[in-house]
This record gives structure tokens, sequence and C-alpha cells, in this order.
């Protein structure tokens, strides 16, 4: 009789958030840019159309206004997600994402950040944890308020103008209907494949976003 109770109340207990009964904990995926019309198709916020992507992709939404950001809750195969585009501003991107983090009680571990890389070539896609922010202040700004940088980048490429005193201005600037050939594709893939990044399968996920679009961009 006693075990009948134990496992009648087991099934019917709430499901944590944390995985301290066991479940699976939940995964925060951050785009990073700026919010507001004049911003939306800025190079600087590729991170925004990745987790759009994503949100599109997996059915996720609708977003809400939460946390100084716009927020989605959902599902990615059998992981719990929430989706996070900060509306701060770049700079202070880490305070949406500390509020966000602290509610939920998400670890670094398990958050996911999308931001636009000036040294990678265009399309090109990386995964690390941790590091440096080489200058990112989405990145700097992630790293005060989450106490710690050891949290997981999606490193987007956008390529460099060649010039530093160029580089203000190309980030702000929109990309062009060149650009979109690759892009749109690009973004496609990241969204079908993201599964794969909270999944641990880094490698994976980058070699299936590049092998998708090789064909699209130029060396």
């Amino acid at each position: 009789m006693i075990g009948f109770v134990s496992r009648l109340f087991s099934i019917l207990k709430p499901v944590s958030q944390s995985s301290d009964d066991g479940t699976q904990p939940m995964w925060l995926l951050v785009g990073l840019g700026n919010p507001g019309a004049k911003y939306k198709d800025n190079r600087h916020n590729v991170g925004f159309m990745a987790i759009d992507a994503i949100a599109d992709r997996f059915s996720i939404g609708p977003f809400k206004a939460k946390y100084q950001g716009q927020l989605a809750e959902g599902r990615i195969g059998d992981q719990k997600v929430a989706l996070l585009k900060p509306e701060t501003f770049m700079n202070e991107s880490g305070r949406s994402v500390g509020a966000a983090a602290k509610f939920y009680k998400i670890d670094p571990d398990h958050i996911i950040a999308f931001h636009d890389e000036l040294d990678l070539a265009p399309a090109k896609i990386r995964v690390k944890t941790g590091g440096g922010n080489a200058g990112h202040n989405g990145l700097r700004s992630m790293d005060a308020h989450l106490g710690t940088p050891n949290y997981i980048r999606v490193r987007l490429g956008i390529g460099h103008p060649g010039d530093k005193d160029r580089v203000h201005s190309y980030v702000l600037g929109d990309f062009s209907k060149a650009e979109h050939v690759w892009l749109d594709p690009y973004l496609e893939e990241i969204g079908r494949q993201a599964e794969l990044l909270i999944t641990g399968k880094d490698s994976d996920f980058m070699s299936k976003v590049a092998y998708a679009i090789a064909d699209l961009v130029k060396e």
C-alpha cells in the first residue's frame, strides 16, 4: 500500500523546471540585437533572426513582453525552452538575460546566445562555450549580468568590412539583397537543426548548417 501511494504521488506531483527531481533542466535561447523596426534587418540583428527562425520551425510562440524583452516558451523535441529577444538594446542585453535566467533558475551551461560575428566570413557558423567577448557589447553585458562568460555562444558570421572605421555603419547596415541569397536558407537551417545544439551535438549542428548552404556562398 505504501509503495502504491508513493507511485501515485510521483505521478500527481507538479513537474519542476529544475533538475532536482530528475526532470530535464530548461534551456534559455537568446538572440542578441536591437529592438524596433529601424534595426530589424541590420546585420547586428542576425541573433534576433535566428531566434525567430527557431520559433517558426518548432511553432514556439507567441512572444510576449517579459524580463525587458520578448519571450516565448515551448519545446524543442523533449526539451523545454524559452526563447528571448532582449529589448534593452545591445549594450544592455545582459539585464534581460539575467532577469530571465534568474526567474527560470537556468544555469549558464543551459543558456545559448546567438550573435553576429565580424571575425567570421558571411554564413560561417561556430559554437563555443565561454571565452572572451571580442569587443561584442552584447556578450560583454551578458558576462557582467550572469557573472560568468561560461555560457554557449553561436557565432553567426557576417564578415568584416575591411576597415575598422567602417565597422559601426556596417553592422548597423541592413543585409543586402545579394546577402539574402545565403542568409534566408542559413537561418532556416539553423532553425531546422536547433535540436542538435540542446542535445550537445555542436559539431553536427555546425556541419549540417554549413553543408546546407555550401553552394550559396562564394569563398
